[in-house]
């Protein structure tokens, strides 16, 4: 399904979106990923979920990606006595692990890693930060604090440690079943949630053998310090500005976000951008002014994708809401100033045959009458470099394998065909000009550029760059191979 704009848009399933005629409608509304999340729903609910989308996939002839995204351990307060309390700004509050029910003086935290990781003058945040508590005092099973900004706390609100890396795996025992379950269910995204180190990373990657590609969710302050490293080691990034606004001050996550979009494009490895994008259409079919611009920053800065989450799961305008996504990324796009600032933040830095030929074949697409880069890859590493170079013309990625396909259709500017194997470059030419004309791209009097690697089905060799015309009659008389 054709595309026109180069950003991709993920949506969340979720109550308001699980049946077939709305997550078909989403899919044509402009959804290129479904996000399926782990904290909400049982594995009854996502395998349906899961079989729908692959049903409309298989309807529309359309590859579509889905992301299984893990909850990640929930730190959470015990239960008070009364349900609720009110705390004033400087009174004192003990955080401990004692089961009995709290009052307005203490309540239990049940998790002694947090305790073993703090330090006096250390920060809590409990229910989404709207309460803050600073640590006076505290051993291996308590934490005395005083109220920095008070409110009211109940039964079993979060709680964030912003200040300290805690000593807390990545995945619990729930991810750890649910990784396994969405594995073996088929999915091509799995994101990690509480980041705060690239061995978190690697966990995840050995429990998923190769089944899904790693998506790291960056979301911790402890994950920006070491954003490098654990962008080494994982397939994509999200950008989770929910808990990310949380535990730092809210000013610090938009140039937070535009570093680490910029990183992301430098190593050619998908991002998206996500949270509280279009929160008001939860309840509204119309966006507010503040929301537009939000989304079009970060199509702006050239994310790979931008996410839809309570809007499309919960709310009560789920197409909509990716109409309207749909709709502001081709204005924006269209926009010259769009050209502008993408090429201004394109890093040069290239240091293989493979950058070489896609740095080549955007340069001649743009400076030649070239209607279409066709690349060929198994891997999808071909894709992502040229997807890397963000041309002006569109990206056709050709490949015979399904996952990759799926997989491609998180990144900026890819638009996937599925051919058969192929064994010679001339019949690769070919099916690339076959696959442009079928997609509308071009025409038979269009040109396009094709990029493989010879030989065929060997990840990493990109090798060759080709200028091929759309008729094949001229392709079998121009080329010799």
């Amino acid at each position: 399904m054709r595309r026109h704009r180069n950003v991709k848009i993920v949506a969340t399933l979720g109550p308001a979106s699980s049946d077939y005629k709305t997550i078909r409608a989403l899919h044509e509304a402009g959804a290129d990923v479904f996000r399926l999340n782990m904290s909400h729903g049982a594995h009854e609910e996502i395998a349906e979920r899961h079989r729908i989308i692959r049903q409309i996939e298989e309807d529309l002839d359309s590859p579509i990606a889905i992301l299984a995204d893990l909850q990640g351990p929930k730190l959470r307060v015990g239960v008070f006595a009364n349900g609720e309390e009110e705390l004033e700004e400087g009174a004192a509050f003990r955080l401990d692990l004692d089961k009995t029910e709290g009052s307005a003086s203490r309540v239990c935290l049940p998790h002694p890693e947090i305790f073993a990781a703090l330090e006096p003058g250390a920060n809590l945040l409990v229910n989404d930060g709207k309460i803050r508590l600073a640590v006076t005092d505290c051993g291996k099973d308590f934490a005395n604090c005083t109220v920095v900004t008070g409110g009211t706390i109940s039964n079993r609100k979060g709680v964030n440690v912003p200040d300290v890396v805690l000593p807390l795996a990545a995945l619990s025992d729930k991810d750890r079943a649910d990784l396994e379950f969405v594995c073996e269910l088929g999915i091509d995204w799995l994101a990690l949630s509480f980041v705060q180190r690239p061995e978190d990373v690697n966990e995840a990657r050995t429990l998923a053998r190769g089944r899904a590609a790693i998506l790291s969710k960056i979301e911790k302050p402890a994950a920006v310090k070491c954003f490098d490293d654990i962008l080494a080691v994982s397939d994509g990034i999200m950008v989770a500005r929910g808990d990310l606004g949380v535990e730092l001050p809210v000013q610090n996550v938009p140039p937070i976000q535009k570093r680490l979009v910029r990183r992301c494009r430098a190593v050619a490895k998908p991002v998206i951008v996500a949270t509280q994008m279009l929160e008001s259409m939860i309840e509204s079919p119309m966006p507010t002014r503040a929301e537009v611009s939000d989304v079009a920053t970060a199509i702006y800065e050239g994310a790979d994708a931008i996410m839809l989450s309570a809007e499309s799961a919960a709310g009560d305008y789920p197409v909509e809401a990716v109409s309207t996504m749909n709709n502001v990324a081709i204005e924006v796009e269209s926009d010259p100033t769009y050209r502008e600032v993408i090429e201004a933040s394109r890093r040069a830095d290239r240091q293989t045959v493979a950058d070489g030929i896609v740095a080549a074949a955007r340069e001649i697409a743009e400076t030649t009458d070239i209607k279409a880069i066709c690349c060929y890859t198994q891997s999808g590493t071909t894709a992502l470099l040229t997807a890397r170079e963000r041309p002006r013309v569109p990206i056709i990625a050709l490949t015979s394998l399904r996952g990759t396909a799926r997989r491609l259709a998180l990144t900026w500017g890819v638009n996937c065909v599925m051919t058969g194997e192929l064994t010679r470059f001339k019949l690769a030419v070919i099916n690339a000009a076959r696959a442009a004309c079928a997609q509308g791209y071009t025409e038979e009097s269009d040109q396009i550029v094709v990029i493989a690697g010879v030989p065929f089905n060997v990840p990493g060799s990109t090798n060759i760059l080709r200028v091929a015309p759309c008729q094949e009659s001229l392709i079998y008389a121009t080329d010799p191979g």
